[in-house]
């Protein structure tokens, strides 16, 4: 095992991930709280956070990890060595093999599915599951998120699984799973869990397990945990099941940061600051929800545009026409800026932010709540550097977990 190398946080390059050991165990601490009050299970879901240097971590704190295929699935197995659950909406009949040595809990999509590979799965010892939809939705925003939005390819509706669903496969069943949320509060689990019962309710006393899926918000400020035991509980009681929750951004919400510096300033209508992350190779979900990352420093400006200085002007004016002096607004001066990435990507812009002071090249930039979703879609579009991998210690210092060049963007070629 090579020496692990370690840096001070104003040695690093650029573009950088950045995780906070002490941030993700304190996300760690609340989910084990969880289980502890309630006997749920939590498991990681891989698809939001990877990366596998903080499994043994993890491990401390939940029961295992879920994949959404097979290369998640040996991640899982080979680095947590826990619990480790696999659901697809089709399985690959040369892979299951393996999928049945690696996996504890195969959900299928389908009847169909089931019924394929269900003798496979009691043969191998395995527990097998299926994936409903309650045809509940309670995003907003989001359809791209919504597994009960119209036309779903995403779990079994009620009336699919009488149809389907025989005698026999009823007895093969071990347990149900469902996944309606993102980024949500237990008050939609609430309403969700009434759907399910509503509709899948008669069918889930002669279940073994029901899997909660993920989007559950757990670690954030406002999220009501109580209200989320009380949903636990509820379910486990009215219906004897062991209860799974598979939260991803949960686990690693606000514990980590991309670390960017500012390349270059040009000017069309309005300030843009060129940087060496990009929003298309680095934080790809900027592109897709949209959103905009929260930055260290900033805050977000109306997405228009405006030119730098001019609200700082503006408000200089108003308080000469009150018959004043400029004064604490000029101390409040704010500069605004788009701030684009480096891709010939025309879209390839992160979104609009108001600072204190005007910004230059060299100028260091840190974007946060950056470990979910963002190290798992990285790509090398135009043939962008990925970012480090750094783990920021809970004493402060910066260990080296990854470095990426050239090779990297070439192999996958």
């Amino acid at each position: 095992m090579s020496e692990i190398k370690y840096m001070k946080f104003d040695e690093l390059k650029t573009p950088c991930f950045v995780v906070q050991e002490r941030k993700l165990r304190e996300n760690l601490e609340i989910l084990k709280e969880i289980c502890d009050d309630t006997g749920c299970r939590i498991l990681l879901a891989q698809k939001a956070f990877s990366m596998y240097r903080m499994y043994p971590l993890i491990g401390e704190y939940l029961n295992g990890t879920t994949a959404s295929g097979l290369y998640e699935a040996r991640l899982g197995y080979e680095e947590m060595g826990k619990e480790n659950h696999i659901f697809s909406p089709a399985y690959k009949e040369d892979e299951m093999p393996e999928i049945l040595q690696l996996c504890d809990h195969i959900v299928f999509n389908s009847p169909a599915q089931f019924k394929k590979y269900k003798d496979l799965v009691k043969k191998a010892g395995k527990s097998a599951g299926l994936r409903v939809n309650p045809e509940c939705s309670t995003q907003e925003g989001h359809a791209i998120y919504d597994p009960c939005a119209p036309f779903s390819r995403l779990g079994t509706t009620a009336e699919k699984f009488r149809e389907e669903m025989s005698e026999e496969d009823l007895r093969d069943l071990d347990g149900i799973h469902f996944h309606t949320l993102c980024e949500q509060n237990s008050d939609d689990l609430e309403v969700t869990i009434r759907a399910v019962e509503e509709k899948f309710g008669e069918y889930l006393g002669r279940m073994k397990w029901v899997n909660f899926g993920g989007g559950h918000h757990i670690t954030r400020p406002d999220y009501d945990r109580e209200r989320l035991k009380k949903c636990i509980r509820h379910i486990q009681e009215t219906y004897g099941v062991e209860v799974y929750l598979e939260p991803g951004e949960a686990v690693a919400l606000n514990a980590g940061i991309l670390l960017t510096e500012v390349q270059e300033i040009v000017e069309n209508g309005m300030e843009i600051a060129i940087l060496d992350a990009s929003a298309a190779c680095h934080m790809p979900d900027v592109l897709e929800m949209p959103y905009r990352p929260p930055l260290k420093g900033a805050e977000e400006a109306p997405s228009e545009g405006v030119p730098a200085g001019n609200a700082a002007e503006s408000a200089d004016n108003a308080q000469r026409q009150a018959g004043g002096e400029p004064g604490e607004e000029k101390k409040r001066r704010r500069y605004i800026y788009r701030l684009a990435g480096p891709t010939c990507l025309a879209g390839d812009v992160i979104g609009d932010y108001a600072f204190e002071h005007p910004l230059s090249p060299g100028d260091r930039l840190e974007f946060e709540d950056m470990a979910i979703y963002t190290m798992v879609k990285t790509n090398t579009f135009n043939g962008m550097k990925l970012p480090d991998i750094v783990l920021e210690r809970e004493d402060g210092k910066c260990e080296m977990v990854k470095t990426f060049g050239y090779q990297d963007f070439k192999s996958r070629l």
